[in-house]
């Protein structure tokens, strides 16, 4: 089978530099992952040898996310500062050197100092990511550059479940991270090599990809290079706009991923092995929602937010009947249709986020909404946790939880105004 993409009838198949830009983002997003979601296998492990208790464990996990959740906002800053392939290509190796030292920690206090650490790295990624997609890619393949991009959020917490079971099996808890350190290193220093800040510079690029991006009006490749400072990209409504969209959608994934294997097994009475493999389901069905998703998002760019909205009220459907319906089979039927709309509402998101923001401000205003998707996982869990001790060990409420958030996503999203009236805002600024 090909790798190479299909292009215009009557041009020759080329391999474009921003698939392999692509394909280098994907395998840190990845990566990523893969560093973080392994912790959650190894916990019992780390307890164990440690000798922690549930809240020292739950600990572990927090250090992480305060790190993560507070170096969005400054790793916009520097991505828009200094570029986003230094910025990525630091913060890779970075988190990759604290990935292997979590392996060598023996006590408590240096175990949260390495993950908060860890947790800066991871940190200034993303937005720095998202940078280099709006920068290498027209806006006709933004919408489907970061549905692949995403997949990594269905694929990587499966896969870091095989890989740790796997290396905590043969060898214990401290190779895991030992050994997952080194791949960063590689991943980063290809990040360096094979990428560039302004696509003008990239040795592979051509000039039909410089006239595609020309063509439309890039804030990289034209001479608009005047900054943009931060009280006026602040100023922008759809920045905030889009913050709330996220934050409320992450309430309704930080959910669904956190409480629903609790749910099979303590109300539907699925066996821990049974749960295992109906758990990751809809994951699968939310990695193709993904990339259907990507597709529908660059086919039918002026019905995107209406699409969002359709989507996340099917989804926020099935949710509903994933907690109402009788059997416990067609729960999972009703969870993984779910799954599927939502991440589909998801690729649109980012689609939409990717034709909106300019490039040049990419790493702050992405930086930002992904802020405001952090802090819905430092809320959602605990909520709805308490929802469920609260009615009794009921979970109803903390389904109709997620249900508001992700509907009153799709309200917000009805608001936010045409991308081309909002570049032009920003590009005036």
């Amino acid at each position: 089978m090909s790798l190479q993409p299909h292009l215009t009838s009557g041009k020759p198949k080329t391999w474009k530099a921003r698939y392999t830009i692509l394909s280098l983002i994907w395998l840190a997003w990845l990566l990523s992952f893969l560093d973080r979601m392994v912790m959650s296998v190894s916990l019992p492990f780390i307890g164990r040898d440690l000798n922690l208790d549930t809240t020292q464990q739950g600990l572990i996990i927090s250090a992480f996310f305060i790190g993560y959740a507070a170096f969005q906002i400054p790793g916009g800053f520097l991505a828009d500062r200094f570029g986003a392939r230094k910025i990525m290509a630091i913060g890779i190796a970075w988190w990759s050197v604290f990935t292997s030292l979590t392996g060598a920690v023996l006590t408590l206090p240096l175990m949260l100092a390495v993950r908060f650490l860890f947790g800066i790295g991871e940190g200034c990624f993303p937005s720095a990511s998202w940078k280099m997609i709006s920068t290498y890619f027209p806006s006709k393949e933004r919408g489907r550059a970061t549905a692949i991009q995403s997949t990594v959020n269905t694929l990587g917490p499966a896969l870091a479940v095989v890989v740790a079971a796997s290396i905590i099996g043969a060898f214990g808890w401290h190779m895991v991270f030992i050994v997952l350190g080194l791949p960063g290193l590689f991943i980063a220093a290809g990040i360096y090599f094979f990428t560039r800040d302004n696509p003008k510079d990239h040795p592979s690029i051509t000039q039909q990809d410089l006239d595609e991006l020309a063509a439309e009006g890039s804030d990289v490749i034209s001479q608009n290079t005047a900054p943009i400072p931060f009280k006026e990209v602040l100023k922008m409504p759809v920045l905030w706009q889009m913050a709330a969209i996220w934050f409320l959608f992450d309430i309704t994934f930080w959910g669904f991923s956190t409480w629903l294997p609790s749910y099979l097994i303590t109300v539907r009475e699925f066996s821990l092995a049974k749960t295992g493999v109906m758990a990751a389901i809809p994951f699968l069905f939310g990695a193709g929602g993904t990339l259907l998703g990507g597709y529908f998002s660059d086919k039918f760019k002026p019905q995107r937010k209406f699409l969002y909205v359709l989507t996340a009220v099917i989804a926020a459907g099935f949710l509903y009947m994933t907690f109402t319906v009788v059997s416990a089979d067609m729960a999972v039927v009703y969870q993984c249709i779910s799954a599927l709309f939502m991440f589909f509402a998801m690729a649109m998101f980012w689609g939409i986020l990717m034709d909106t923001i300019p490039s040049k401000i990419m790493g702050r205003a992405s930086g930002i909404v992904n802020f405001g998707g952090q802090m819905a996982g430092v809320v959602s869990a605990p909520i709805m946790g308490w929802l469920i001790h609260t009615s009794g060990g009921s979970y109803n409420s903390a389904f109709i939880f997620m249900i508001v958030a992700l509907i009153a996503s799709a309200v917000v999203t009805l608001t936010v105004n045409n991308a081309h009236s909002n570049k032009a805002i920003a590009t005036e600024a």
